[in-house]
């Protein structure tokens, strides 16, 4: 498989269908404004499946992990998780496939440990089943070569989509899974392992139908949470909580979204990864503004369709992130670099 490159020059985006006047115009906005994301390039880096797709990025060991789902279709029951590694970035090879011969594995997530082992969470679907969805754990002490047996997290029915460690605890919504949204409703997570998560907050007060989420610790330890809402008018939520994350207020935002990232930069700036649906569904970073309840677009990935589920790192001045696409036909994995002056 060849990777593609998508280099920031004229020549390159007329060849992925822009208008040479378009191309113009883009790179006069991208350089108009000195403060503003740039994309230095985004390559395709995997397309064994039929169908790769919800990814998450981490830098372990001085080494790349990208984690994502394979399988037949956008929903099937033979959906495996699949980590692959890279010392550059550019290469990148198969470390492990992650396997249930029960369940559809789905929107894997990396992250580490306090005691340094690499944990990977996720769901486990039955699409005909009357409990749909568990969540699940699997760990690794060797690098990411084997993985311990998977085991569920949480209460059966709530997904625990992202988990986030805080003081040596993790952290997780975990919302309800009801085939009816208008049903769902919203639960905090914690645990000291990564294992065992015990309830911290029953039931948020988020509106019904609210889901995938990213929560993003401060500095002075108060917590955000970006949620994707798919009930009403579907506009995004945005939570404010201080420790100890027990009393949580909701506010809409302006834009509707799917599988939210966001990560802070060093000059306290936030970027939010997701998928976003007005004049067409994209992959696309947003400045978020928590004061005053804005997502603000600034940089569209290449990408189209069936896309989104964002990995981010910021790692030597550059802003990584892995996503998924399906802009060139087939659904697969993607990996941006975007730079971001002043950094």
């Amino acid at each position: 498989m060849s990777c593609q490159r998508i280099p920031l020059i004229l020549a390159s985006l007329t060849s992925i269908g822009l208008t040479l006047p378009a191309a113009a115009t883009l790179a006069k906005d991208q350089t108009a404004t000195s403060n503003e994301p740039v994309l230095v390039e985004a390559r395709k880096i995997w397309d064994k499946a039929k169908h790769n797709a919800f990814t998450d990025l981490l830098r372990y060991k001085d080494r790349w992990y990208c984690v994502f789902r394979e399988g037949s279709a956008h929903v099937s029951p033979d959906g495996a998780l699949r980590v692959i590694v890279s010392d550059d970035g550019e290469t990148w090879k198969s470390r492990a496939l992650v396997t249930s011969p029960k369940y559809d594995l789905r929107d894997a997530k990396l992250t580490t440990t306090p005691d340094g082992r690499l944990m990977l969470n996720g769901a486990g679907m039955i699409a005909d089943a009357d409990v749909r969805y568990y969540s699940m754990v699997w760990f690794s002490s060797d690098d990411g070569h084997t993985w311990t047996e998977g085991e569920q997290i949480g209460d059966p029915g709530f997904w625990l989509w992202r988990t986030q460690w805080h003081n040596n605890t993790a952290y997780t919504m975990g919302y309800a899974t009801n085939r009816d949204r208008t049903q769902r409703t919203l639960r905090l997570y914690r645990s000291k392992d990564g294992r065992d998560f015990e309830t911290l907050v029953e039931q948020l007060s988020a509106p019904a139908g609210c889901g995938e989420d990213t929560i993003l610790f401060m500095k002075d330890h108060s917590a955000l949470c970006l949620l994707r809402h798919e009930t009403g008018d579907k506009m995004a939520q945005l939570g404010t909580a201080s420790p100890p994350y027990t009393d949580w207020k909701w506010r809409d935002l302006n834009l509707r979204i799917g599988g939210p990232n966001m990560i802070q930069l060093p000059d306290g700036r936030i970027l939010a990864a997701t998928r976003l649906y007005d004049g067409g569904a994209r992959t696309s970073l947003s400045w978020l503004d928590p004061k005053n309840g804005k997502l603000t677009e600034v940089l569209k990935l290449p990408s189209g369709g069936d896309t989104s589920y964002a990995g981010l790192i910021l790692h030597e001045g550059l802003l990584w992130v892995s996503y998924y696409s399906s802009h060139e036909a087939k659904t697969s994995i993607y990996l941006a670099r975007v730079r971001i002056p002043g950094l």
